[in-house]
């Protein structure tokens, strides 16, 4: 059993919780993940590794409410335990280069978060470019300034600092004269498959996270696999970080919707039954 030291919501959909897994603490590094499972019941869910603490024993994960599993988990309470907390799994991030462009769309930003600290730590200088759909959905501000050299907010409405996407702001970056030696993008699908045309076209090297569509982690399942390069690879375990100008992004795209009415399905069960729950 893993206890959950601290809880925090990011905004209404989006929870934060640092939980005690020395173990995992240990060993984790920028761009892993770890698999959890709340209760003796449910489902193996991975989630990207978002800050660790070696010295405090504590690993930080951010997740939004958006299935059956999460809803249950951000049910949990300070103090309360989460039955496993697997980890540290995939592959780190490599980190390379003087100068990068680091790019996160929204849930995005607690995986680019982690990745801009690593780089910023090692000297590198990162431009670090963070995508919302507007002021509320806002997360990790202040420490996204911490982790980077220049920080770059852009909202879809203009609601919050610049209105903007993601890939407006970095060719702009790039025609103001900075130079990368390599661009990291993640966040939704289509987020990422933007950005990597635009970079297509200034030949810079792309790497992808493709963490949003792993399912069990362990290669078994066989739903994160993504063509490379003509090549079937599996996000868990040969990535998640993989050349985006490779990645057959409309294939998994499609893909990635083929259970869209199930998982609305078991949310709405699920509400359900707490609300009968509720009654008694």
């Amino acid at each position: 059993m893993y206890k959950i030291l601290r809880r925090e919501d990011l905004n209404s959909q989006v929870v934060l919780m640092e939980i005690e897994a020395p173990i995992v603490a240990k060993k984790c590094k920028a761009g892993q993940f770890i698999i959890l499972r709340v209760n003796e019941e449910g489902e193996r869910i991975p989630l990207t590794v978002a800050d660790y603490n070696r010295e405090k024993g504590t690993v930080t994960i951010i997740f939004q409410i958006v299935g059956k599993t999460t809803q249950i988990l951000a049910e949990k309470k300070e103090g309360e335990y989460i039955q496993d907390f697997l980890g540290p799994l995939g592959k780190a991030s490599e980190i390379e280069g003087k100068k990068v462009a680091i790019i996160g769309g929204g849930l995005g930003c607690a995986i680019a978060y982690p990745q801009a600290k690593a780089f910023h730590e090692a000297g590198v200088e990162v431009d670090l470019i963070a995508g919302f759909r507007n002021k509320d959905f806002v997360i990790l501000e202040e420490e996204m300034k911490k982790a980077c050299n220049r920080l770059h907010i852009v909202t879809d409405d203009g609601s919050y600092i610049e209105k903007a996407l993601v890939t407006n702001k970095l060719e702009q970056l790039i025609n103001e004269g900075n130079e990368y030696d390599l661009v990291i993008a993640i966040g939704p699908l289509v987020m990422m498959k933007f950005v990597c045309l635009l970079t297509k076209k200034y030949n810079l090297k792309t790497i992808v996270s493709m963490n949003p569509i792993m399912i069990d982690g362990t290669g078994m399942c066989g739903g994160c696999r993504v063509t490379v390069g003509g090549e079937t690879k599996f996000a868990c375990v040969d990535g998640p970080d993989f050349d985006g100008h490779l990645i057959d992004f409309d294939e998994v795209i499609r893909r990635s919707k083929m259970y869209s009415i199930e998982e609305r399905q078991s949310m709405e069960d699920h509400k359900h039954k707490c609300n009968l729950e509720g009654m008694h």
